[in-house]
């Protein structure tokens, strides 16, 4: 599988864009290298301080269960994962490569990354969402396991032990 995504000639363009754009890296997927596991939504109700905050937030109502997420992602074959050190730029390249895609055929191309188009969300206000054709949801808040994801293709990610160590930063772009 790895062989017939890479032997695609606009894969690579899709690895380079996402590069030029500011991504420390990018790497190409299967769908099998991507590890899903409902437990992530444990994570997002009990650990996160945007519960419910967001509208890309699995609290949402409406939003996909992650075995619906699951069910629906696996219908693609392959993609682009990107790192960065910082979340806008995550969003902003992911973004821009489902665009890309989008241009060069892939109409269901769709890209997830932790959204970062306004410093605070409408939604805290009670507001409908100002960017919704930009709004994606976090690739963790779906049902991915994001660490798991990104050891098994050789990127890095730990836990961070404290505030001075940088913080890594992953989207994706599903494509078919």
């Amino acid at each position: 599988m790895k062989e017939q995504i890479q032997g695609r000639p606009d894969a690579k363009s899709f690895l380079e864009k996402a590069l030029q754009m500011g991504a420390s890296d990018a790497v190409l997927f299967g769908i099998d290298d991507i590890a899903f596991d409902s437990r992530t939504l444990l994570k997002c109700m009990f650990g996160c301080g945007d519960w419910g905050k967001n509208h890309t937030c699995p609290s949402r109502p409406g939003f996909p269960l992650p075995w619906d997420f699951e069910k629906i992602l696996r219908r693609y074959s392959w993609g682009v994962i990107i790192h960065t050190h910082e979340k806008k730029l995550s969003h902003e390249i992911s973004f821009g490569l489902e665009r890309e895609a989008f241009l060069k055929g892939y109409y269901m191309a769709f890209s997830m990354s932790d959204c970062s188009s306004c410093e605070k969300c409408s939604c805290i206000d009670g507001a409908s969402c100002r960017f919704p054709k930009s709004a994606r949801p976090a690739f963790h808040s779906v049902g991915i396991d994001v660490f798991k994801t990104v050891h098994n293709l050789s990127l890095p990610l730990d836990v961070l032990q404290n505030e001075k160590q940088q913080q890594n930063w992953y989207s994706a772009v599903f494509i078919e």
